[in-house]
C-alpha cells in the first residue's frame, strides 16, 4: 500500500481518538485499533514509514501509539 495512504488512514484513526480527554487513553485506543483491525504487514509497513522522513506526516498521537504496536 502506498505510504501516503497508510499515513492518511492512521491519521484519520487518531483524529477520532483526539476527542478523548486523556492523552494516554487516546494513544492506547489508536494502538488497540491498529492491533485489532490492521493486518500485520500493514502495521509493519506503518512502523517502517514512521522511521523515514515520510513519518513526519503522522500525527503525534499516531507516533505515540506506534510505541505500543507490534508489527
Amino acid at each position: 500500500m502506498p505510504p501516503e495512504r497508510l499515513i492518511q488512514m492512521a491519521n484519520s484513526i487518531a483524529q477520532f481518538f483526539e476527542a478523548q480527554p486523556d492523552r494516554m487513553e487516546a494513544a492506547a485506543g489508536v494502538a488497540e485499533h491498529l492491533q485489532k483491525f490492521w493486518e500485520p504487514r500493514m502495521r509493519q509497513q506503518l512502523l517502517s514509514v514512521a522511521a523515514t522522513a515520510d513519518g513526519d506526516a503522522l500525527s503525534p498521537l499516531v507516533r505515540e501509539a506506534l510505541t505500543r504496536v507490534n508489527g
